[in-house]
């Protein structure tokens, strides 16, 4: 069936939006640029089918050869397994200080038994498990997040703020947007042409296999678990505003740039345009984006209600959104501090107007990489973790902001730097007929509200919004002193900040929790994360120490103490010596043996297979049985 994807066309045509001069409403900056006329681009809508790809077709090699971005791939270790004695002695060590003497005591015999008994021969399985494959850990990684079925909204994904363009005149929406847009698809092209120089850290270089999962992926939730899914050669984006979706092309099939800064604005402005004609009550109705809020069976249900429905335009339209590069939220708020910037790039804001949510919370797919923008120009990311950890994004987050400063500076002076080692050729420049089969016009989404929909979006919604109201956003901006104070006093900025944190938590509540910090271990292949256990016995003496009526030198020892046993700690779990991931790792093979003994296993995979370890088509199940428990490794 041919796409019924439809070219918006209200209030007025795309044709006369676009070759008219932008007009400025009175709330909007005169900062924004009066764009000329410009021609009416070609309407092209390519089907949705031909775009879709799953992940497992995506990328089958785990190391990609040539360029410069995989260049160390070859080189890169195997994460290692621990000897089994000492992952169980640092299993041991972390929970002393959380436990009673008689707790201690029943965990270690346990801990005895266990070594005495299977897990010697559990351990070995792990060790001939992991010959096979690129990472021990990745499979059961996938599954711990892909089965998760609570909200990913607050539970899972991330954000990172951006600084505000350090030129005032650039901080307003469509200009902000337009400009991380461009910057965005220079780091898509870097990455896929192998042109991104490698992390490294003091020399050493880190797995840069993350980046290859960044783009054009998806988290779909299915009946049996989540899955990731892939476009490799996705060359569109997606735009919500007021809970809207449009998307337009913005790539060719050379992965360059087929628009330039100034038609992307054109296109934003016209987007924003368009969507505040639409009557809030009819956008909260049809704000279907509150839906990837919700629990994933829930959305896995309503997924098969968008795409059976015989005639529907839903299919095509989500299949649009599953593609697209990343989604851009324009958001109509202006957060007044940095706790509301906080909120907004975590969950959005929930705000009743007649009766009706218009809220930026309805403004969000969280099933995708997301660049925020509001009113007033303030940024951020917000992104699906399941592919990707903290340090993958901060790079992107990072390279985005500082392109955005050094493209502007390259207008004053042709000669500033850059960070890519080579740039699209610039669009005005080029033959309209060499960017392809594509559509540059933006399009509306134009969703077929069925009666079972209607109802899902109000209920998603009203679940989101008591969510929201839960929970508290707070921002410290500490301005006392800072790292270079900290590490001038011979401690770790980072132990430095847990010791406060502990310190902090005791102070208020007179009890310790346990407690974590994700150290990266990037520098093996595929490597993700190892937990950092923060309390010791070193940190327990320091907050006991700090809070009773002590000297000071007394106290400061203390932290010393406590701050040398965490670097430690973080030096170990940084080399993958932790004991999280491998006992994990244990418990994961000892439950498929446990399954496969009571006859229920199912050799599939709710997720994201490794895809060198299992190539398969799109959609099949490869490796862990189905309702593993979720255990999430940040």
């Amino acid at each position: 069936m041919p796409t019924q994807v439809r070219i918006f066309t209200s209030p007025r045509s795309l044709g006369e939006t676009l070759s008219a001069p932008i007009q400025l409403s009175p709330a909007t900056p005169r900062s924004v640029p009066e764009f000329p006329e410009l021609p009416k681009p070609t309407t092209v809508s390519p089907s949705p089918k031909a775009r879709q790809h799953a992940m497992s077709e995506a990328y089958h090699d785990d190391k990609p050869k040539g360029g410069v971005t995989y260049a160390h791939q070859d080189d890169l270790p195997k994460l290692p397994i621990p000897p089994l004695e000492v992952s169980c002695e640092k299993y041991l060590t972390a929970l002393k200080p959380l436990q009673s003497a008689r707790e201690h005591a029943e965990t270690r015999h346990a801990v005895q038994a266990f070594l005495r008994n299977e897990g010697p021969e559990l351990n070995e399985k792990l060790k001939k498990y992991a010959e096979a494959r690129t990472s021990y850990i990745e499979q059961f990684w996938y599954d711990s997040y892909l089965n998760f079925d609570n909200p990913v909204v607050l539970n899972l994904n991330p954000f990172f703020l951006l600084e505000d363009d350090p030129t005032p005149a650039r901080n307003n929406q469509v200009t902000r947007a337009a400009s991380l847009v461009v910057s965005a698809l220079e780091f898509v092209r870097a990455v896929r042409k192998e042109e991104l120089p490698p992390d490294t850290v003091k020399g050493t270089p880190l797995c840069m296999y993350q980046y290859s999962r960044l783009f054009g992926t998806a988290r779909v939730p299915t009946d049996a678990g989540c899955q990731i899914e892939q476009d490799p050669e996705s060359k569109h984006i997606i735009v919500m505003c007021h809970g809207q979706f449009y998307w337009f092309d913005v790539l060719d099939d050379n992965s360059d740039l087929i628009m330039t800064e100034r038609d992307i604005a054109i296109n934003l402005q016209t987007i924003i345009d368009d969507a505040a004609q639409t009557p809030i009550q009819e956008a909260a109705k049809g704000a279907l984006g509150v839906l990837s809020t919700e629990n994933r069976k829930v959305w896995s249900g309503l997924r098969d209600v968008l795409m059976r429905e015989p005639g529907s335009n839903n299919a095509d339209c989500l299949s649009f959104v599953d593609t697209a590069l990343f989604v851009v939220c324009l958001d109509y708020s202006e957060p007044a501090n940095a706790a509301a910037l906080c909120q907004n790039m975590l969950c959005g804001t929930s705000e009743i107007e007649k009766g009706v949510q218009i809220g930026t919370c309805t403004n969000r797919w969280y099933d995708k990489l997301q660049i925020i923008v509001c009113k007033n120009g303030s940024a951020g990311i917000n992104f699906e973790h399941t592919g990707v950890d903290g340090h993958t994004v901060l790079r992107f987050a990072s390279d985005l902001y500082t392109d955005t400063i050094l493209r502007f500076a390259r207008t004053i002076n042709g000669k500033a730097p850059t960070l890519w080692a080579s740039t699209s050729p610039d669009p005005s420049k080029r033959d309209p007929e060499s960017f392809g089969d594509v559509s540059t016009t933006p399009h509306k989404l134009e969703w077929d509200m069925l009666p079972e929909l209607r109802i899902a979006v109000r209920f998603a919604e009203t679940r989101l919004a008591d969510l929201i109201e839960q929970n508290e956003f707070q921002c410290l901006d500490f301005g006392a002193y800072g790292k270079n104070f900290i590490t001038s006093m011979g401690f770790s900025p980072d132990a430095f900040v847990q010791m406060a944190f502990q310190a902090a938590y005791y102070g208020l509540y007179g009890r310790i929790e346990c407690t974590y910090e994700p150290a990266m271990t990037k520098m093996y292949l595929h490597g993700r994360t190892e937990a950092i256990r923060t309390v010791s016995d070193e940190s327990v003496n320091f907050v006991q120490t700090f809070w009773a009526d002590n000297p000071a030198e007394q106290k400061i020892e203390a932290l010393r103490k406590a701050c040398q046993r965490h670097v430690a700690t973080t030096r170990d779990c940084a080399k993958a010596q932790g004991c999280d991931r491998h006992l994990y790792a244990l418990f994961c093979l000892w439950q498929r043996t446990v399954d496969e003994d009571v006859g229920s296993s199912v050799s599939g995979s709710n997720g994201y297979s490794s895809p060198v370890d299992n190539l398969s088509d799109r959609g099949s199940l490869v490796g862990s049985p189905p309702r593993e428990p979720a255990y999430l490794l940040d």
